[in-house]
């Protein structure tokens, strides 16, 4: 398969820039997967698309404050990208780093409030930095950090999005960007899917900068899938496998969920636990997990919106998003919203 077969048309002026006034004020566009028919309601309407006995599974991931500002000890400017915690060696992180000249190993950088991040080595692409001075190093993001909105929103980061960017059910702490479908949804709309009769449960993954990557080859065979980390509690995974049993549909909110999901049951049967999921989803995958997808609308040429073209069909999504650009639906992460099913 081709990169350009993955192609379409945007207008600039489609991608959200801010949220909707309201979470669940945001459009939604219902595709049939079997038969393609399109129809259109609001978010705060879709519980009208479950079914008793369904399984929604949501991603409580939570996105971290992950831009950081600093000064070497000569004087110059850092900005200091957090993207994701090495395990077991106190606060040391993988970032990305940015300065008018490459710090090397052993450089030490000044922070706010007298923190200190001192580079332990680079790799590839990626520093291991290190930061200490700090008695609360979570409390002493949540001050000095700023919260890292995705490239195609040209603007920096308001007040706002402190609270839009994450959603109402995000807690595990560790993700670089949101998962986004789960930004549409209120307290209220899932009171709303539990009445409908169907069962709520949660996974964990946090969303990597690979969400952002671009694909730099034309031959998606040559594609190197990035890695991000999930579990999946055996609560999950034993709620899905009773949904299965009895004939409900599992429904997987956004993309991160799905991906979660299907990489706990490469093996044939999902299994709870901790993985690093490195799945590249393309039309002829056979998903063994998810039925129904609730997800925002994708990057052309991106790997999420491959996965969309796998879960309906290319021929099939390419003209749910043209009809989408017809009638003005807001795109990418404070965009509007699909239901695929």
């Amino acid at each position: 398969m081709l990169l350009s077969d993955f192609d379409y048309e945007l207008p600039p002026e489609l991608i959200a820039q801010h949220p909707a006034e309201r979470r669940d004020a945001s459009r939604l566009l219902a595709l049939d997967r079997v038969s393609g028919a399109l129809s259109e309601l609001g978010i705060a309407g879709i519980a009208s698309l479950i079914r008793p006995g369904d399984l929604l599974v949501v991603n409580d991931t939570r996105v971290i404050p992950a831009r950081l500002f600093g000064r070497k000890e000569t004087g110059g400017a850092v900005e200091i990208f957090l993207v994701r915690r090495v395990p077991g060696d106190g606060e040391t992180w993988s970032c990305l780093v940015k300065a008018s000249k490459s710090p090397g190993a052993g450089c030490r950088i000044l922070m706010e409030e007298g923190v200190l991040a001192t580079v332990l080595e680079r790799g590839d692409g990626e520093w291991r930095v290190q930061f200490t001075g700090h008695q609360d190093f979570w409390g002493w993001l949540d001050q000095v950090g700023r919260l890292p909105l995705p490239p195609y929103i040209k603007r920096e980061p308001q007040g706002e999005d402190r609270e839009r960017y994450q959603t109402v059910f995000a807690r595990e702490k560790g993700a670089v960007a949101a998962p986004t479908a789960g930004l549409h949804f209120t307290p209220g709309l899932l009171e709303e899917i539990r009445a409908a009769g169907a069962g709520i449960e949660s996974l964990t993954l946090h969303v990597g900068l690979g969400t952002f990557m671009p694909v730099r080859v034309e031959d998606l065979s040559q594609h190197t899938m990035h890695r991000e980390w999930y579990r999946i509690p055996e609560q999950t995974a034993e709620a899905i496998r009773r949904t299965r049993e009895q004939g409900g549909r599992v429904i997987a909110l956004g993309t991160t969920a799905l991906r979660a999901l299907e990489h706990a049951a490469a093996s044939g049967e999902l299994a709870a636990g901790e993985r690093e999921a490195d799945i590249f989803i393309l039309p002829g995958y056979r998903f063994r997990v998810v039925d129904a997808l609730i997800t925002n609308f994708h990057l052309p040429k991106s790997t999420l919106f491959m996965l969309v073209c796998a879960f309906a069909g290319k021929e099939r999504m390419l003209e749910a998003y043209r009809e989408a650009v017809q009638r003005r639906f807001r795109f990418f992460s404070y965009g509007d919203a699909m239901f695929i099913g």
